[in-house]
Formats: C-alpha cells, sequence, structure tokens
C-alpha cells in the first residue's frame, strides 16, 4: 500500500531578504522557519531544505540498513546514522555523507561494512538521490 506524506511551506518575500515556514501536515509533528540566509551561509535558528533531506536520509537509511541487517540473521541492538547534505549556492545540493555508528552482535566487519553498503545502494531516499554522490562512513561497535 502506497503512503503519501505532506508538507507545506508558505514563503513571503524574495529570496535573500523573505522567509517562511514549514508544516509537517501529515504528522503535525513540527512547524519550521526557513530562510535563505540560514540556506546559503549557516544558521542555527532555522532549519534548511538539507537538513530536511539530511533527517530524512539518515532515518531511512537506519530503517534499511536494519532490515539488510535483520536479513542476514544478525539484527541490530542500534543504528545511530547522521547525514551531512552539503549545499552549495552555486551548484545546488553536491552530496550526502552518511555516518552511521551501528551495535550489530555477532556481525565480522567485513559483512558489516557490505550490509552497510547494500543499506546505502537500496535505502528507498538514496534511490531518489541518484543525482549526487551518496558517500558512507561506516563504524561497527
Amino acid at each position: 500500500m502506497a503512503v503519501t506524506s505532506e508538507s507545506t511551506t508558505v514563503w513571503n518575500g524574495d529570496l535573500t531578504s523573505g522567509s517562511g515556514r514549514v508544516t509537517l501536515d501529515s504528522s503535525h509533528a513540527a512547524e519550521l522557519d526557513v530562510n535563505w540566509k540560514a540556506r546559503s551561509q549557516g544558521g542555527a535558528e532555522v532549519t534548511t531544505p538539507e537538513e530536511l533531506l539530511g533527517a530524512a536520509h539518515a532515518a531511512c537509511f537506519s530503517m534499511a540498513f536494519s532490515n539488510v541487517l535483520a536479513g542476514f540473521g544478525t539484527p541490530p541492538e542500534s543504528i545511530q546514522t547522521t547525514a551531512a547534505v552539503t549545499f552549495d549556492p552555486a551548484q545546488g545540493i553536491t552530496g550526502s555523507h552518511l555516518l552511521v555508528n551501528a551495535r550489530v552482535p555477532g556481525l565480522a566487519e567485513d559483512d558489516f561494512e557490505r550490509l552497510a553498503d547494500e543499506a546505502k545502494r537500496t535505502c528507498p531516499v538514496s534511490r531518489a538521490l541518484v543525482g549526487i554522490p551518496i558517500t558512507l562512513e561506516a563504524t561497527l561497535a
């Protein structure tokens, strides 16, 4: 069964001096401010499309990796994934770097690396991001 999730952004003003508010409509989990300054220069008070994309990529990869590990017969105790999505104002989104730390009892390092790469390739968000490089740095705890 297909599930559709929705978010809405209301933007006011031009790109450089305007601002917007993103609402996670399906879950009602958050309303987040966005603006160009934070996106192009960084900022701690508002989110960016890249931070939201990173959240989606980290969550998706963790789910995919958990599934791949369980399918291999070694379900994880825990998986922590950070997705660092890079944005260049002149080039757009230029990559996503997955930094993963997982506890998987009884799993050999070479199997861990192979399965992490499989999860990176098969995660639905990774597949949606085929136009950018996706790198992976995975550590077996």
